[in-house]
């Protein structure tokens, strides 16, 4: 089966691909990363823009490659709570029937020298590479792999909200 993966940042290829691996063992799938819009900011800056960034994503791709079994949007963005800015990621995956699977990340708190950048419209990627001295930080560790010191890095962060939003096709015949 073939998974269109709407971005060509590895680390959303291979959650995706680590994600489906465990929940559907006994599958074969091709993985393909392409390049969608999100039409939402290139930062999201709340739960819906961030929400919304991820389905279309997911439905654009199912648009542009018709031919796939399913389609995965990942997005991630921020959202200020009580003076602070918290991060988080929702990941949306779209089946040949048009049902969606949904799946939010947990949430982790910037600390304020990066939401200072982010706030000032650095995106959260490239404020993580100049808080830490990195390059493309995005495609490895991320934010949540500096932070924790690489305990849980983006792509980890990554494959329990895909797992849950896979969970949906396990499930079918409860959400049809």
């Amino acid at each position: 089966m073939k998974v269109i993966v709407a971005s060509t940042n590895p680390v959303k290829i291979n959650a995706t691909e680590k994600a489906f691996s465990l929940i559907f063992p006994d599958e074969t799938f091709e993985f393909e990363g392409y390049p969608i819009p999100s039409h939402v900011s290139d930062q999201p800056m709340s739960d819906q823009e961030t929400f919304d960034g991820a389905m279309n994503r997911a439905d654009g791709s199912s648009k542009e490659f018709p031919d796939a079994d399913y389609w995965v949007g990942i997005e991630g963005g921020i959202e200020e709570r009580r003076g602070e800015i918290e991060i988080f990621a929702w990941i949306v995956v779209k089946d040949k029937d048009g049902l969606h699977g949904k799946g939010r990340s947990s949430t982790m708190f910037m600390p304020h020298i990066v939401a200072e950048k982010v706030l000032s419209g650095m995106e959260l990627g490239d404020a993580v590479d100049s808080v830490f001295n990195g390059k493309d930080l995005k495609k490895s560790l991320g934010l949540i792999g500096k932070l924790t010191h690489g305990l849980i890095d983006r792509t980890q962060y990554y494959v329990e909200p895909t797992i849950i939003a896979l969970s949906v096709f396990k499930n079918k015949d409860l959400y049809l």
